[in-house]
Formats: C-alpha cells, structure tokens, sequence
C-alpha cells in the first residue's frame, strides 16, 4: 500500500465515488451560490430525520469499542462525537425554525429510508467492529469534506448558509475525521481478509448512500 494507510488506499481506489460524494452538485450549488433553497430546506428536513437514527447507529459503534477495541482512546473520540449531537439536533430544530421547515410533519424520502436501514444493518452484533468503525469515519468525512469547501476563500456560499457549512466544515471536525480515520486505518490493518473486503463494501455502499441523498435532496 505504498506507505499509506487502508482508508486512503480506498479512497484513491474509488475516488470517482468518492469525489461524487463529496463534491456533488447539490454541494457545488452552496459553494457557487446557485443552491435552490427549496433543495436546501428538503436536505435540511431530511437530514434531521436521518441525524435520529445516527444516533443509536453512534451508540452501537461505542458498544463494540468497548467489546473490541484495544485502544482505550477510541472511546474518548467516540464519546466527543456522541456529545455533540444533542447540540445539532437543537441546531437543526433552531434552523428549521428559521427556514419555516415543519419537523412533525415531515416524511422521510425512500433514499433517506433506504440510509437509515442500512444503519440499522450496521447495529447487528455481528458486524465487526473494524466495519462499523470504517461505516462511522466514512459518514462523517463526506460530509466534513463536502461542506469544508464551502468555507474556502474562492467559494461564493451565500451568508445565511455559511453557518450549516462551518458545523461540518470547521476545521475542528476535521480533526476529529482524522482521528477516526486513524481508528479504522488501525483495526483495519490487523484485520482478516473477509473483514477488510466487507469494510471495503461498507466503504463503497456508504458513498453510494451519500450520493443518493444527495440527489434526493436536489429533488
């Protein structure tokens, strides 16, 4: 692998998705100032029904750190991570206020549905820890790799979404991508090679999820 680790390996490997998710259309709309706003309010909607059910997803992963892992720090990640979402649910509950988005009525929209069972998938006990952790680096890096380019110097991201881009894109949540990343990279290198080809699926179903979430959110 040249030196590098099994997450970057994966994400040469496959950097047409990943450039897809990270650097969709609904994405470059923000940065360039184009967004659709009604595309904006439908992400914005959706993705609080699906932060939800990444909660119990987040609690299962921290369960099988605490079975599995052989580093005590993970924990400490897992745990700032976990920490953080009551916070964005109020934030998303604040901006839906903001953007007149009615969250007891909404309905989730089948990629969302879809998202949100392959996380349940993700829950079983039998999913090793090293995929689940992989699952859990690869939702969060698409999204802080998206939105951290809304920030850059060059974007023309309108005002009143600047605020949604740095929840994401801030450079302290970069931090802590990196650090999962070097969770999955360590339990992946010590990883059987049936665990490593199912961490690469989960990898490339993530995008794919990511994708599709996207493109429901452009309507």
């Amino acid at each position: 692998m040249d030196g590098k680790g099994t997450v970057a390996t994966w994400k040469d490997k496959h950097r047409r998705m990943y450039d897809q998710a990270t650097r969709h259309p609904f994405i470059m709309s923000i940065r360039d100032g184009a967004v659709d706003y009604s595309a904006f309010k439908r992400w914005l909607g959706q993705d609080y029904i699906f932060v939800r059910q990444f909660i119990p997803f987040t609690a299962s992963v921290i369960i099988k750190s605490c079975k599995h892992s052989d580093e005590e720090s993970d924990m400490q990640v897992l745990l700032s991570g976990i920490s953080s979402l009551n916070d964005e649910i109020s934030w998303f509950k604040t901006q839906a206020q903001n953007w007149d988005v009615h969250l007891h009525s909404l309905v989730p929209l089948q990629a969302n549905l879809n998202y949100c069972k392959y996380l349940e998938s993700l829950m079983e006990p039998e999913v090793d820890y090293s995929v689940a952790i992989t699952a859990f680096w690869a939702i969060e890096a698409v999204y802080q790799e998206s939105f951290a380019q809304c920030l850059e110097s060059s974007a023309k991201t309108p005002n009143e979404l600047i605020e949604t881009c740095q929840r994401w894109g801030n450079a302290g949540f970069g931090d802590y991508c990196v650090s999962l990343q070097r969770i999955a990279d360590r339990c992946l290198k010590n990883a059987s090679s049936d665990v490593l080809s199912k961490a690469e699926e989960t990898f490339i179903s993530v995008l794919q999820h990511e994708v599709n979430f996207w493109n429901m959110s452009s309507g």
